[in-house]
């Protein structure tokens, strides 16, 4: 029987791979092939790495707008359009599953959508046609409460929706911007090393599996080098949660010039 689809994405350097897909080519075919390998979704939930609250919150609006939560870039940046619906429904769902759980969250009909969505989602479903919610990270950034918001979404069990994690598995804004030493690239490396086979090793048991990804600061190799905060790898928590298994398929690219991988359960 079908289930949700999960599927946690690298997503590069803020507009820039709509500003410039020759040089994000690999991450555009990597996101093209992950739409390609998926059912068609009829609603996207998306938790994405640019945006904190206190509590768990919901963008709730018939018709989010977006915002450029961006600076530095030129102003075709600025008049990026994707203009999907939202889905006040799958809101509603998500906060009583949330709440179900004993998780209180927020529903905000006047916020907009952060780049963490309109970016990869104008890429992989550029028709703009799919209903979208939009769930913020919590702002202590706890590994463990991020897996529970994922355990508390697998309850919708809806296999017309796509649960979208919204990071980046490295995200060291100095390094992206510099020459990586070979000490610097091989913890890059076995960072990456590391998440996949947390991620993707089915002798794992599902215990070890959570143990690891949420003392990933402690556990994981270079962990403060390829994350220096915690907010851009904390997505693929809630999809593991929401998910509950190994990963059916991983996929290593270059984003940036640095290792980098996505998810898809």
């Amino acid at each position: 029987m079908a289930t949700t689809q999960i599927c946690f994405i690298s997503h590069g350097g803020g507009p820039l791979p709509l500003l410039d897909p020759q040089d994000n080519r690999e991450m555009i075919e990597t996101l093209l092939q992950i739409r390609d390998e998926i059912r068609r979704p009829k609603a996207i939930l998306v938790i994405s790495a640019h945006w904190e609250e206190a509590v768990p919150t919901l963008i709730a609006g018939e018709q989010p707008g977006l915002i450029y939560d961006y600076s530095g870039f030129p102003p075709e940046a600025y008049q990026i359009q994707y203009p999907c619906q939202g889905s006040p429904e799958l809101a509603d769902r998500v906060h009583q599953a949330l709440a179900d759980e004993g998780i209180e969250s927020v529903k905000n009909r006047e916020r907009g959508f952060d780049h963490g969505l309109y970016v990869p989602l104008k890429i992989m479903f550029p028709e703009a046609d799919i209903p979208c919610v939009e769930l913020s990270l919590l702002r202590n950034l706890d590994p463990e409460q991020h897996i529970r918001l994922g355990e508390a979404l697998a309850s919708l069990n809806d296999p017309d929706l796509l649960i979208l994690g919204s990071g980046f598995s490295f995200h060291n804004m100095r390094a992206f911007f510099s020459h990586s030493s070979e000490v610097e690239a091989q913890q890059n490396a076995d960072f990456e090393d590391w998440l996949q086979e947390t991620c993707g090793d089915d002798s794992l048991d599902e215990a070890q599996r959570r143990s690891r990804l949420v003392n990933w600061l402690q556990q994981s190799p270079a962990a403060r080098y390829n994350h220096p905060r915690e907010e851009h790898l904390l997505p693929l928590h809630v999809c593991y949660g929401a998910a509950q298994s190994a990963c059916r398929k991983s996929y290593r690219l270059e984003i940036l010039g640095k290792q980098t991988s996505m998810y898809l359960w």
